[in-house]
């Protein structure tokens, strides 16, 4: 006789990519070594005024979680998010972005930190360990972000392009309440600008040979409600003109081409296929789990007849 239903809900905790469960591996190992050897934080976590002769710290930082429930959040969020977002990127570009926002959010920390120190003078910001895999689970946030922006959240009815910046706010307002804010929150706020720069500007896609999503919908003032984006836009404008080299007024008139060929990430259609497949690809894993809980649902009927 077949077990109960727990197949109903199987294809809700399976389907996970090899990736997502070496990393969710490599994340456990982490903290159960800082457990049993606590004297590894001093090598592995970033401490900015260890950070010189350490630097490899900026890259293992991120992959070191202090806490037991730092591991099970990191790890229950990398393999659920990771089920979304790796089937539209693919393997090799999301271990890309996961590698490069852990490296950028790290660099961008430890900076924090030294200016802080030189601000307030105060001797904590340099030899506070700092370390854990939520700057790049922010990252993830943006990635839903920019390819299904419009989906709805079953249970609280918000959209997920709202996701980062509800996120943002809330840590914001529990640092208010707590005193150890600085151990994560500038890492959330880089690891979501990082990685918004990413996507925004860098990612390559190798079948269009272009970069980026310059689509209005991805724009920076889009993380901010309605009426703050005539004020962001300006802003933002300026970073924009940094990061790219070229004005938007430039694009226009060269009508997106340099000698006859696309500018990297000047491409809005391919932007939209992107959301397209991101949107397809939450719709068959959600078929597929509705699929899984239909049968186990008739396997528990035709047990419960027999055992009749």
């Amino acid at each position: 006789m077949s077990t109960p239903a727990l197949s109903g809900g199987a294809s809700l905790y399976s389907g996970f990519s090899r990736l997502c469960k070496g990393i969710a591996v490599f994340l456990i190992g982490g903290h159960i070594l800082v457990h049993l050897l606590p004297s590894a934080i001093t090598y592995l976590a970033l401490i900015p005024a260890r950070t010189i002769p350490f630097a490899w710290n900026l890259i293992t930082a991120g992959y070191i979680e202090q806490s037991v429930y730092g591991v099970v959040a990191s790890t229950i969020g990398l393999l659920f998010i990771g089920k979304l977002l790796e089937p539209v990127w693919g393997p090799r570009e999301f271990l890309k972005f996961i590698f490069v926002v852990n490296f950028l959010t790290s660099v961008c920390v430890f900076v924090t930190a030294i200016a802080l120190y030189y601000i307030t003078t105060q001797e904590n910001y340099l030899y506070m360990p700092l370390s854990g895999f939520h700057g790049i689970l922010a990252g993830f946030l943006v990635g839903i972000k920019q390819i299904i922006p419009d989906q709805e959240l079953p249970v609280v009815k918000i959209k997920a392009k709202w996701l980062p910046s509800l996120m943002l706010l809330l840590s914001i307002v529990v640092s208010f309440f707590t005193l150890e804010s600085a151990t994560y929150l500038p890492t959330l706020i880089f690891g979501t600008y990082v990685s918004w720069i990413y996507l925004r500007y860098w990612q390559r896609k190798p079948e269009t040979k272009l970069k980026g999503d310059p689509s209005d919908d991805f724009a920076f003032s889009t993380f901010f409600p309605e009426f703050l984006r005539p004020v962001i836009d300006p802003i933002a404008s300026i970073f924009h003109r940094m990061l790219c080299g070229r004005t938007e007024a430039s694009n226009d008139s060269d009508d997106h081409t340099l000698g006859g060929a696309p500018l990297p990430g000047s491409d809005p259609i391919e932007a939209s296929r992107r959301r397209e497949r991101g949107a397809r690809a939450l719709e068959e894993r959600l078929a597929a789990e509705r699929l899984g809980a239909a049968r186990g649902a008739e396997e528990t009927q035709i047990d419960a007849t027999e055992n009749v």
